[in-house]
């Protein structure tokens, strides 16, 4: 079964079809042009469901199962920030680095070197059977000083509970048992199981 990544962004398409290795997984780019969605739902169920509804309708194919993901971090000390905003925290253009930077720089104005801080991810899938949605955790703790240069996003300052490394210096086999998106994938299989079962009837 074909699933169409609602995303661009290669680190997470490829976390995605690590785990759904039994499906074909196909970003929406490389059957039509990439565009502009806006995101401005309050919160990543929202946000997921946005972005799977764009693209199943500009796919124009009623047998496609689209899927999409939204995610962020969310840091105490910043009242949830950065929260729905996490890919744009550094500006419009802002690299992950320039995310990454800013949330040190804000977390040290607040005069903490660390704080509480959890990701959240949330899974859409938009096909002609319904609109489903999944969620995925990870608490930890946010550092000031960036450690690893694995992953992607803000995992260097990002120390999940019950560990002393980042998500940038961990493996990524310990990350992806840890991991919110990790979480709301697995999450999601049962209900693809459920839209495969209905399509062979």
């Amino acid at each position: 079964m074909k699933l169409v990544l609602a995303t661009s962004n290669k680190g997470k398409a490829r976390e995605i079809t690590v785990m759904y290795s039994d499906f074909e997984v196909i970003p929406y780019s490389e059957l039509i042009s990439p565009f502009e969605i806006i995101e401005d739902a309050p919160d990543f169920k929202g946000n997921a469901l946005i972005k799977a509804r764009a693209v199943y309708k500009a796919l124009g194919d009623e047998e496609a199962i689209v899927f999409s993901d939204d995610s962020g971090i969310s840091v105490e000390v910043l009242d949830g920030a950065p929260g729905v905003f996490s890919a744009r925290y550094g500006g419009e253009e802002a690299s992950d680095r320039d995310n990454l930077e800013k949330l040190m720089r804000e977390v040290k104005k607040k005069g903490f070197s660390s704080s509480p801080a959890f990701y959240t991810a949330a899974i859409a899938i938009v096909c002609k059977e319904g609109e489903y949605t999944t969620h995925g955790w990870m608490y930890g703790d946010v550092v000031t000083e960036p450690r690893g240069d694995g992953g992607f996003g803000y995992d260097p300052c990002f120390v999940p509970k019950g560990y002393d490394k980042t998500l940038g210096e961990l493996d990524d086999g310990v990350k992806s048992k840890l991991s919110h998106r990790s979480q709301a994938l697995a999450n999601a299989k049962p209900v693809l199981g459920v839209i495969r079962k209905m399509r062979e009837r």
